[in-house]
């Protein structure tokens, strides 16, 4: 007779990025009901975090895909992004042309679009406060950290899962290194946080001796660039209105 499939009974991801973006690493893994295990990993040289954290959940819904399942079993995950992302945002996102409330393009489209693709019934994403001593949390950072640091673990019965399989329609370097920055603004406008003219310049990839003769209101991309004084500013999602356009 031949021997019965062993379930799936737990899951977990994480990912990790030196820089953000910068160098990153992403690690998974599977533990089934004998006890074996089987975990994943792998880096991309110029990426995000959450672009990690997405791509190690990918990972495992497409392993799972082909394995027995126990009934109960979930993906434990750090990233409220993916949590909130997978499970709530991403039907409004789907409605509105992959565009947010505020009206800007999805980050990350490519990744959320596959995500979608891969979904497993009755599988759900749980989350687990990261660096609280939670073993399959922590083991799944310590792939991740090493995959970005240009390591490569040592993995229970695992494999490397190259960029290419996973992210097969990145874009190229220069356009996903602008997607990078984009992610970065959107951060910045949404927690309000000020930049030096060094920073500003880093981002939107401008001369700052350009940037020092602004005094007024512009607008880079979709968002307008404030002023905030002592030669700071501040990024705010446009809404077409006051400023310069680039």
């Amino acid at each position: 007779m031949a021997a019965k499939p062993v379930n799936v009974v737990a899951a977990a991801c994480d990912g990790a990025c030196s820089g953000n973006p910068g160098p990153g690493g992403w690690g998974a893994l599977l533990r089934f009901a004998d006890g074996s295990v089987h975990e994943m990993g792998g880096a991309h040289p110029a990426t995000t975090n959450n672009r990690m954290e997405l791509t190690a959940a990918l990972a495992l819904l497409e392993a799972l895909k082909a394995l027995p399942r126990d009934p109960r079993l979930t993906i434990r995950t750090d990233s409220r992004y993916l949590i909130d992302g997978f499970g709530k945002w991403i039907q409004g996102w789907k409605r509105k042309g992959w565009r947010t409330a505020s009206g800007g393009a999805v980050l990350n489209r490519d990744l959320w679009e596959q995500l979608d693709q891969a979904r497993l019934p009755g599988v759900e994403l749980v989350h687990v406060k990261g660096h609280s001593g939670d073993p399959d949390n922590d083991r799944c950072d310590a792939i991740a950290v090493a995959f970005s640091r240009g390591q490569m673990p040592a993995m229970a019965a695992g494999e490397v899962l190259t960029t290419a399989r996973i992210e097969a329609d990145v874009p190229p370097p220069g356009l996903q290194q602008l997607l990078t920055r984009l992610e970065l603004a959107e951060r910045f406008a949404a927690q309000g946080y000020g930049l030096s003219l060094v920073e500003l310049a880093q981002l939107v990839e401008q001369p700052l001796q350009q940037l020092e003769r602004r005094s007024s209101p512009w607008r880079w991309r979709d968002w307008q660039v404030l002023p905030l004084g002592g030669g700071r500013w501040r990024l705010q999602r446009d809404a077409g209105g006051l400023g310069d356009r680039e």
